[in-house]
């Protein structure tokens, strides 16, 4: 074979392996798309957000659109990104984030729709391209919820509770109170045994807080999956009340028996004592006083949430029988150490005491939904009354009841003690409200129970 024949040869070998690799190219894999929000729903305001991954980070477009029916409209280009937001994840991914709005969605129509992302990155030395295409399907609502407040008069302590009776549509929104920010879920009506209650009938117990202000603005809220809100207003008053100030003097003596007895039975307190040194008292007492103290209140909102979303109880709550109260809800207390202040902390709950391993017993129906050591409080339980409301048993020598329990007032829970942060034998007793500490005072009373629940919930059932 000649020379010429040869190269010819070669030729046409160097021409069929680049058209195959040409044909090949156009066969290779799109960049990878991945549609991060929204979820599920489209509300008056959304963010639009995906990522764009592929070989070498190489992208040759772009494009976002929204489309319904014949309706389609542009989110996003590359070439023209606008007011996006673009974050390089790694050398081959990025993120994009768009915020748009019911005002930039003309023609669309509440309803089912499409967020269409596009994507193409070159092959080839660029002589060809690969392209994928995401379909992301989405609903579209626009409407805010309505809300419409039922009951009257609602006159709140500082410190304490109440209950507003409300109507929400659609049914499918998460709604209830919020006092400066703070939330508290409501719960369909006919669990709080409101006779011929429709779907859209709510009830709501909230609080106002002792360390928030008496003029903090109260409203029933209301948010739809999209993210669409809704306020409603309604009348109330609110009391002011003093809470009480003390100084409370610390020995070495008594943080040399609770803080290792506290650490020994917490990883919360071993963490917080960590690097803190052992022949530090002051510093290891406070650690535990102020820190686990909010590593508990946090656990507790958290346990709040499994709550019943039905009224449990029945009836005034009961206090500890032949009690004497040694400290006060919401006492604001200063904590001294050879007449040195080394912490404050606000005490929220009643400290009652009678005599040492005395049965403590339930203070009204419920469900038991903690039944362990909790730092500060030591053996404590935790009864679920239903609809956000909890009751708590702290200090105790021994329990007597498991998570999951269903307990009858005046059920024996455990005995008395001086477990956690405790000087002495004592209960330390409190209500919580979806995990925050409220008032015992109001729960003891029939009167008030009356008066700001029963009242309210026979209107309800009257309409």
């Amino acid at each position: 074979m000649s020379l010429f024949s040869k190269f010819l040869v070669l030729l046409l070998l160097l021409a069929a392996a680049a058209g195959g690799a040409y044909v090949r190219a156009g066969s290779a894999v799109g960049p990878t798309i991945a549609v991060n929000g929204p979820e599920q729903y489209v509300g008056r305001t959304a963010i639009l957000d995906f990522s764009v991954e592929a070989p070498e980070g190489e992208l040759t477009s772009i494009e976002a659109v929204l489309a319904q029916g014949e309706t389609v409209i542009p989110l996003f280009v590359l070439a023209d990104p606008g007011a996006a937001t673009i974050e390089q994840e790694t050398a081959e991914r990025i993120r994009i984030a768009r915020e748009f709005d019911r005002d930039t969605l003309p023609g669309v129509r509440e309803g089912a729709a499409e967020l269409i992302v596009t994507s193409v990155r070159p092959v080839l030395y660029g002589l060809r391209e690969a392209s994928s295409t995401v379909t992301h399907p989405v609903e579209l609502r626009f409407t805010p919820p309505r809300l419409t407040v039922l009951s009257t008069q609602h006159y709140v302590n500082h410190g304490g509770a109440e209950m507003v009776v409300y109507r929400v549509a659609p049914t499918d929104v998460e709604s209830g109170v919020a006092v400066d920010g703070r939330f508290y879920r409501g719960f369909p009506a006919d669990g709080a045994g409101v006779t011929g209650a429709d779907d859209s009938m709510r009830v709501a117990f909230f609080a106002l807080q002792h360390d928030q202000e008496l003029t903090a603005p109260m409203r029933v809220t209301a948010r739809d999956p999209a993210g669409n809100t809704a306020g409603a207003d309604f009348d109330h008053r609110v009391f002011p009340k003093n809470f009480r100030r003390s100084r409370i003097n610390v020995g070495d003596d008594f943080i040399q028996r609770v803080v290792p007895a506290i650490a020994e039975q917490s990883s919360d307190a071993r963490a917080l004592l960590a690097g803190v040194p052992e022949g530090d008292l002051v510093a290891r007492y406070v650690a535990i006083n102020g820190g686990l103290r909010q590593a508990n209140a946090d656990y507790l909102m958290t346990l709040a949430e499994n709550t019943e979303p039905r009224i449990l109880w029945q009836g005034p709550f009961r206090q500890l029988g032949n009690s004497q109260v040694e400290s006060g809800f919401a006492d604001h207390r200063t904590y001294l150490h050879d007449g040195e202040e080394i912490d404050q902390q606000v005490h929220l709950g009643f400290d009652l005491a009678a005599t040492a391993n005395v049965p403590i017993l339930a203070s009204n129906h419920g469900v038991v939904i903690h039944a362990d050591f909790l730092g500060i409080y030591g053996n404590c339980v935790v009864i679920d009354h239903g609809m956000g409301l909890q009751s708590l048993y702290a200090h105790l020598s021994s329990i007597g009841v498991a998570v999951g329990d269903a307990v009858e007032q005046d059920q024996e829970v455990g005995r008395s003690g001086m477990t956690g942060l405790a000087g002495g034998d004592h209960l330390h007793f409190t209500m919580l409200l979806h995990g925050r500490a409220v008032t015992p005072v109001e729960w003891w009373d029939g009167h008030w129970i009356e008066d700001r629940i029963g009242r309210k919930l026979a209107m309800a059932s009257a309409r």
